[in-house]
Parts: structure tokens; C-alpha cells; sequence
């Protein structure tokens, strides 16, 4: 299948690692010219090079910090700039600190409100005149399963993110005319650095080895294993394609079946 990718220009947050780097990845596989961003300036630069000697597409490396709102507009206009427009962006970062409800910070609050939220959002709306002008765009946001059910010891994550999937749906649906969509894809555990801290936080609280702790997340995923960043970055590249122009205002869920509500 065509996924009508060759071309298209994406910009993707948080690529050097993890999620942000499978979905790069996929996205080069297809063709698309890539500017990649995160704090991680000598790793990106060097997956740049990786993925265009490989895709034959141009990748760009661009520093940027989500903690740093007033540069998201920064990192959208030097996308803009050397890629000659954006087409999609991948919205993404780093989740926040791990912790009970009962034991929130509310500075921490704050703090990650303005990463988490303020952020992203500012960077989708600096891309989204033209996107609506072309009548062509692609804004996923990396979300979390936490935002159709909530997770353990994860409150800052679960809040917070909570205010991105109204923000989404909210938007998807005053754009769709416009050939731009909006989806959320919720990762469930998907085997990156953040799901090793996760799991060491409960091997710790729990007084179990980490391996232990993998194995009993594990075992609750209907899949009965851990799901790679490889199947998430197809399912972020198909959701960024031209196939998925009739899905918007969702919440994409790569998880193993983990999440048990309808």
C-alpha cells in the first residue's frame, strides 16, 4: 500500500529515542523529509544522517527544549524554514515524575502543565495556518493509556494529559473541513526508557528485581508481552498518511489490548 508519504515534511518531537525515534523512523521508511527535535542535538544529528542515507530524504536536527515554550515557536519556524513548509507534526516528550494522587506536588503541577500542555499546543498552533491553507496536516500527539484509564502512581501523567484529549477533540473537530486531522496514539507498555523507570519504580515500592517487574506487567497484557517502539511507529506513520484521512478526533490505542473499557 501506498501510504502517499513520499514528500510529505514532518516535524517530530522528543526524536531521538524512544517513541519519537520509532515514528521517525517510520516516517522516513516512507519517504517523508524529516526535521527531527529534542534537547539531544549530537543524537539527533546522528540519526539524521542514519535515516537519510537510508530513505534518500532530506533530515534536518534541531535542538529544542519543551521546557522552553517561547522556543516552540522557534522550532516551528526553523522547521518551516528549512524544509520548506510542515505537513505533519509529532507531538511528543518526555512523561512527567511518577507519584500517588495523594502525594501531588502541586509546583510539580505547574511545572509540567507548561511541558505537557502549554507547550505542545503552542507548537501545533504556530504549524496550523498553513496547514489549513494547503488543506492538507497531520497533528498526532504521543499520548498514554492513562487517558482512557487512568494508571497507578501516575497522577501528574493522568491529569495532565487528560487536558490534551479535550484540547484535541476540541480542535479536530473545527479543522476536519480544512483536510487537517488531529489524533492522539496512546502507547500502552511499549518497551522504551520510560517504561524501564516506571517498571524500577515498582520493583522498588513493590521489593522485587526489575525483571520481575517487567514480567508482571507483562502478564497483564492480553498480548502477554511488552509491545516494541517498532509497532508504534507504524501505526503513528499509517495515522500520518493519506489512507487515514477519515480518522480524526480519535484516540488511537497500540497497547496489547491492555486498556479493559470499551
Amino acid at each position: 500500500m501506498d501510504l502517499g508519504l513520499k514528500g510529505k515534511r514532518a516535524l517530530v518531537m522528543g526524536a531521538s529515542k524512544g517513541l519519537g525515534r520509532a515514528v521517525a523512523e517510520g516516517l522516513a521508511a516512507e519517504g517523508a523529509t524529516l526535521t527531527l527535535a529534542s534537547r539531544d542535538l549530537a543524537a539527533l544529528e546522528a540519526l539524521a544522517a542514519t535515516l537519510s542515507a537510508t530513505s534518500g530524504a532530506p533530515a534536518h536536527a534541531i535542538a529544542a527544549d519543551v521546557a522552553n515554550e517561547a522556543g516552540m515557536d522557534a522550532l516551528a519556524d526553523e522547521a518551516t524554514l528549512r524544509m520548506g513548509g510542515v505537513d505533519i507534526v509529532i507531538l511528543n516528550h518526555g512523561g512527567p515524575p511518577v507519584g500517588p494522587a495523594v502525594d501531588l506536588d502541586l509546583a510539580a503541577l505547574k511545572e509540567q502543565f507548561a511541558k505537557m500542555v502549554v507547550a505542545p499546543i503552542r507548537l501545533a498552533m504556530r504549524l496550523l495556518p498553513a496547514m489549513r491553507a494547503q488543506k492538507w496536516g497531520r497533528i498526532i500527539t504521543v499520548g498514554s493509556s492513562g487517558m482512557v484509564q487512568p494508571l497507578p502512581n501516575m497522577v501528574l501523567s493522568n491529569t495532565l494529559r487528560a487536558s490534551i484529549v479535550g484540547w484535541n477533540k476540541t480542535l479536530a473537530n473545527e479543522v476536519a473541513a480544512d483536510g487537517v486531522t488531529c489524533n492522539i496514539l496512546a502507547p500502552g507498555s511499549i518497551l522504551t526508557d520510560r517504561t524501564k523507570d516506571t517498571a524500577g519504580f515498582q520493583a522498588k515500592k513493590e521489593g522485587i528485581t526489575f525483571e520481575e517487574a517487567l514480567a508482571k506487567r507483562a502478564a497483564t497484557i492480553p498480548a502477554g508481552r511488552i509491545g516494541t517502539p517498532e509497532e508504534y511507529g507504524a501505526v503513528a506513520t499509517f495515522l500520518a498518511s493519506a489512507r487515514a484521512s477519515y480518522i480524526t478526533g480519535s484516540i488511537v490505542r497500540c497497547d496489547g489490548g491492555i486498556v479493559r473499557g470499551l
